[in-house]
């Protein structure tokens, strides 16, 4: 494993693994790695030559300055995970003074309405930010594949709508959501959870299971009322918003129509702390 800070030592490695045919994947990840991060990385390997993993806070994705304040910052455990499978890796962790030259600000994206629905709707500029550190990183690396995990359901399609817009086309791939043993959804922020919550939040997830039952046989406003009663009693969770949406445009919707595929999608809040899910409805 190769551990690189500046993206001139990147480039010139990506140019001499090109020269020799290498075919490179690619997992960007924000650190404060888990077993979710650590299967992305082992399905990329199972497939590429190489597999180039970021390690980065990307500044500009963060709509509060006090999420960016608490993101875990766990570098020397990340390097040590990584090690630890004995892959075939080169781990990038530039500064963020490194990566955008200084210039610390976003790029504006039209990912076909895309950016506007759910998360864009809660976090302002949310999605400029991963498009703006996706290109860039995509740029210096020029993976043939990038792997992102189907928890963050959005960001995947913008992703790869970003793919088709760019100048280096890259092949994005989504790998099923990882879970915890109570359902949970694999995210960086649950390591702040207290382990009473971190248990209960197995609610999350079973609320999306019962919804996808109800799906057959009651109406999108029937199951959208029933889970906003789920909520509203619950000592610790706060429901930010539940949407089901068409699997492709996202559009929320009120009426199911035949030969579509549709998901629900969800974000609660346990205290501080914004914990997001989906599930794939009708497939």
């Amino acid at each position: 494993m190769q551990i690189i800070k500046e993206k001139a030592a990147l480039t010139g490695v990506i140019s001499t693994l090109k020269s020799k045919g290498f075919h490179i994947g690619m997992v960007p990840t924000m650190g404060a790695l888990h077993e979710g991060h650590l299967s992305l990385v082992r399905q990329a390997a199972a497939i590429c030559d190489v597999v180039v993993v970021s390690v980065f806070i990307n500044p500009t994705q963060f709509d509060k300055a006090t999420d960016l304040d608490n993101y875990p910052r766990t570098l020397g455990s990340d390097t040590s995970k990584l090690e630890e499978l004995n892959l075939n890796l080169i781990v990038f962790t530039p500064t963020a003074a490194e990566l955008y030259n200084d210039n610390i600000t976003s790029e504006h994206f039209q990912f076909d309405g895309l950016e506007y629905e759910m998360e864009g709707k809660y976090r302002v500029g949310h999605f400029d930010g991963v498009g703006t550190v996706v290109k860039k990183l995509f740029e210096l690396v020029q993976p043939d594949k990038a792997f992102f995990g189907e928890k963050d359901y959005q960001q995947l399609l913008i992703i790869k709508k970003l793919s088709q817009l760019s100048h280096h086309p890259v092949e994005v791939i989504g790998c099923p959501i990882s879970r915890e043993n109570n359902g949970l959804a694999r995210s960086s922020r649950n390591e702040r959870l207290s382990p009473e919550i971190r248990l209960e939040a197995s609610f999350i997830h079973e609320t999306l299971l019962k919804a996808k039952d109800k799906f057959g046989t009651e109406s999108v406003n029937q199951i959208t009322q029933w889970l906003e009663n789920e909520f509203k009693g619950h000592p610790y969770f706060k429901l930010e918003y539940f949407e089901i949406a068409d699997s492709e445009g996202l559009k929320p919707v009120t009426k199911k129509v035949g030969g579509k595929n549709y998901r629900a999608f969800i974000a609660v809040y346990s205290e501080d702390i914004r914990l997001i899910d989906n599930i794939a409805l009708n497939y």
